[in-house]
C-alpha cells in the first residue's frame, strides 16, 4: 500500500494505460517523463497556455504550504496579480481554491500528476532539455517523504469518511491558521469533534505526537473528544498502550480497505 501511495502521488489523474507498479519510482519518472518531457511539456503548456505567471503560480503552490501568501511569495508577485491569476486557473481546472475566514486561502491540484510536475519537472527544465536528470533525482528525493504528505493526508480523509460513515460524518477536511495547523479536523452528526495528523515519516510516531495536538486543541479551544493519527511506519510501544476509543491509531495498511 505504501508503494500505492507514492506511486499515486506521481501519476495520479494520468490517462497512460497500465504502469508497472514494481518497478522503483524514480526508474519509472525517468521512463515515462523524463524522456517524454517534449511531448508532456506541449500537453501541460496547452492547458496553461504556457504563461510563465501561471508556472511560477504553480511551482509556488507545489513546492509550499498550498497557502495563497506562500506561493505569490514564492513568485514574487502581489496579491492582486496573484488572485486574478489563481481565478483563471481554477476556471481553467488545474487548481481548486478551499477558503479560510481565520488565514490565507490554500490551493490544491485538480490531480497529483500536476502537482509533481510542477514541484520537480517544470522548475528544473534546463537540465531536463539537455538530458541531465540529476537535479530532478536530488530533489525528489530529498523531497520525496515531504510531498507525498499531502496525499497521504488527503487520503486519510477518505479513509475515515468511509470508515465513519455509520456516525454520520458531516465533515472531515484539515484546519489552519495562521499560527496552527490540523490535518485533520472532523464533525460527527452527534456532535463528536475528530482531529488529528498524519506523518508519512521514516520513524515509529511517539507519544509526542498526542501531546502535541492535545496542546492545539487546548490552544484553539476544541473540545476534541476523539484524536486519529495516521503513521506511515507505525508508533512507538508507549503511544500504541494508550490507543483506546478516544484514540484511533492507523497505518497505511488501514487505508487498503479502500481499494477492496
Amino acid at each position: 500500500m505504501q508503494d500505492a501511495i507514492e506511486k499515486f502521488a506521481i501519476f495520479g489523474g494520468v490517462e497512460w494505460g497500465e504502469i508497472d507498479t514494481s518497478k522503483p519510482a524514480f526508474e519509472l519518472i525517468e521512463k515515462l517523463i523524463l524522456e517524454d518531457y517534449r511531448y508532456i511539456r506541449n500537453d501541460i503548456t496547452q492547458l496553461t497556455g504556457g504563461m510563465p505567471l501561471y508556472h511560477s503560480i504553480l511551482t509556488g503552490i507545489a513546492l509550499g504550504d498550498g497557502k495563497t501568501h506562500t506561493a505569490y511569495k514564492r513568485a514574487n508577485i502581489s496579491q492582486e496579480v496573484g488572485d486574478k491569476a489563481v481565478e483563471e486557473l481554477c476556471e481553467i481546472g488545474i487548481i481548486k481554491l478551499k477558503k479560510s475566514n481565520k488565514s490565507s486561502d490554500k490551493l490544491y491540484f485538480s490531480s497529483p500528476f500536476l502537482r509533481f510536475w510542477f514541484a520537480f519537472i517544470s522548475p528544473l527544465f534546463k537540465g531536463i532539455k539537455e538530458g541531465n536528470f540529476t537535479e530532478v533525482k536530488e530533489r525528489f528525493t530529498n523531497r520525496q517523504s515531504e510531498f507525498i504528505n499531502l496525499i497521504f493526508t488527503q487520503l486519510s480523509h477518505e479513509f475515515l469518511k468511509l470508515s465513519l460513515k455509520s456516525k454520520g460524518l458531516l465533515q472531515c477536511s484539515s484546519y489552519w491558521d495562521d499560527e496552527n495547523e490540523l490535518d485533520i479536523y472532523a464533525k460527527t452528526k452527534d456532535k463528536k469533534t475528530i482531529i488529528g495528523s498524519t506523518k508519512y515519516i521514516n520513524s515509529k510516531i511517539k507519544k509526542s505526537e498526542l501531546t502535541k495536538l492535545q496542546q492545539i486543541a487546548q490552544k484553539l479551544d476544541i473540545k476534541a473528544d476523539i484524536f486519529v493519527i495516521f503513521s506511515k511506519k507505525g508508533f512507538s510501544n508507549e503511544l500504541k498502550s494508550l490507543k483506546n476509543e478516544n484514540l484511533k491509531l492507523y497505518t497505511v495498511k488501514n487505508l487498503k480497505t479502500m481499494v477492496e
